[in-house]
């Protein structure tokens, strides 16, 4: 009876390195290490594969097989298009007559152990036999395949990069069959702190690097509710160091999606919450750039391919070696650019612009956005030099972090906005501070916003409006002058950055 119950709940489970590479095929592979979990191992390798390329690691969801799960969520086509190898583990029906995962056993979860023990030696064995790139081991999972993936990832963080579940449960949700009832529906709340300690119990004097995690939910999953995406969310920001707020927000094919950021303005956790969608892996079958996948049981076209994004999330896309030619084109990086104090500043007048003046606290309070207690306005300027990216680079995103020092009242009252105007170059007449930055035109008026905020850091949401040829400006303003004083100090200098990351 409780089986059966078991079943119920938990359910189903940049260019390539080759152009026009050809498909292999599934095949299993035997003599891996101990295999203390009794598990299989199928992997996928593309015709060719030269060493030194990633590794994604695909776990399957109950009544599934690595069969049924390799090209029906599309990860065999970006195998080929990207290059990459897959493995793909599977559960027997010995150890769990619907093929699934058992991530709610205490023996199969920890570290040196079980099931999870078994994944890594397979993993290492991958490594060993195609020289895969040790720093690029990525897991994923559907349902019971996703409870593993963050098995993985909190056992051997030393092995993974990052991992993506689908519609899974936090790390040690469950250590029995009982208790993972309750974990799926209606799910366990812990705090996060709470569920931070049992990631790092997992592998106890472990100081990082840690795995970034992309988590993907149904809104209309019954089986595992989404309340496990905000339990899941809380775990991982724990482990990263910081809250689970979100610092970005925005929409892809019309789903919520959000990131969560640590101090160093790093996407450490990213959501995609599937409107409507039960439970499933996202695919949108077709044969477009960012389509994949076969619909069936558990497989659910929903217009969304997770698999293609998942693997922007880990940058599978822009991974390889450039074309041939005398100038081939940069790989991808990150900068995180410190603010130039010495033309940082905040400009104030009347709420329709007339009188403008440079402020005069910066030195003392910092730079200024919104009404002050004198009835004027004020917007800030922070200047970046992004002269160093390198030439030919396509931005893919970029985004402003700024420190709060001080305020009165909430800029953020009645639904205002703190809007950001960028300008490739500077604004006015010269980079520093002066008058004329208050009503200079922008390159891109409203580009990105940044959300309330009442201590520490905050980030704006993304734009791509840099200016690698020298100065990128950044002016802060509220979208509505406030009626009342309301405004918020914020720290220049070292105290605001600019993230780039580029392909």
């Amino acid at each position: 009876m409780l089986l059966a119950l078991l079943v119920a709940l938990l359910g189903a489970g940049g260019p390539g390195f080759v152009p026009e590479a050809r498909a292999a095929s599934l095949t299993e592979v035997t003599g891996f290490g101990t295999n203390p979990g009794n598990l299989r191992m199928f992997r996928y390798v593309p015709d060719g594969l030269p060493a030194g390329r990633p590794l994604v690691v695909a776990m399957h969801g109950c009544t599934q097989s690595a069969a049924a799960y390799d090209a029906e969520t599309g990860w065999t086509k970006w195998a080929d298009q990207w290059g990459f190898a897959l493995l793909l583990p599977q559960q027997q029906p010995g150890n769990n007559l619907n093929s699934c995962f058992n991530w709610f056993e205490s023996g199969d979860i920890g570290r040196g152990a079980g099931e999870a023990l078994s994944v890594k030696q397979m993993t290492d064995r991958m490594k060993s036999d195609l020289g895969s790139d040790a720093a690029r081991v990525y897991a994923t999972g559907l349902s019971a395949g996703a409870a593993m993936t963050n098995v993985m990832l909190a056992s051997y963080p030393d092995v993974f990069a990052a991992g993506a579940p689908v519609a899974g449960l936090p790390y040690a949700c469950a250590t029995s069959v009982i208790a993972a009832y309750g974990c799926m529906n209606p799910g366990t709340n812990l705090s996060p702190s709470a569920w931070g300690d049992k990631v790092r119990a997992a592998y106890p004097g472990y100081g990082g690097p840690w795995p970034t995690v992309s988590v993907w939910q149904g809104t209309t999953d019954t089986t595992v509710v989404p309340a496990n995406l905000t339990e899941t969310v809380e775990q991982w920001t724990a482990v990263h160091g910081t809250d689970a707020t979100a610092d970005a927000t925005g929409t892809v094919a019309g789903y919520p999606h959000a990131v969560y950021r640590d101090g160093a303005g790093r996407d450490v956790v990213e959501t995609y919450s599937l409107t409507g969608m039960g439970h499933g892996q996202p695919v949108d079958p077709g044969t477009g750039p960012e389509q994949c996948g076969t619909a069936g049981a558990y497989i659910l076209d929903v217009g969304l391919c997770a698999s293609y994004r998942i693997g922007l999330f880990w940058d599978l896309d822009g991974a390889g070696s450039p074309g041939p030619g005398p100038d081939p084109e940069p790989g991808p990086g990150t900068a995180v650019l410190p603010s130039l104090a010495a033309d940082d500043g905040y400009v104030k007048a009347s709420a329709t612009g007339a009188g403008p003046a440079v402020g005069t606290l910066e030195g003392s309070l910092g730079v200024a956005v919104g009404r002050g207690a004198d009835g004027l306005h004020n917007r800030a300027l922070f200047s970046f030099d992004t002269s160093s990216l390198p030439d030919g680079a396509r931005v893919k995103r970029a985004f402003v972090t700024v420190t709060r020092a001080s305020g009165a009242g909430d800029p953020w009252a009645a639904g205002n906005r703190l809007v950001v105007d960028i300008r490739s170059g500077c604004f006015g007449a010269t980079c520093a501070t002066a008058a004329d930055d208050w009503s200079a035109p922008a390159s891109t008026a409203e580009a990105a916003e940044i959300g309330a905020f009442t201590s520490g850091t905050k980030s704006s949401t993304a734009f791509t409006a840099v200016n690698p040829a020298g100065i990128t400006q950044a002016r802060l303003r509220l979208a509505s002058a406030p009626a009342s004083t309301a405004y918020v100090f914020l720290r220049p200098g070292a105290g605001a950055t600019l993230t780039v990351e580029w392909e």
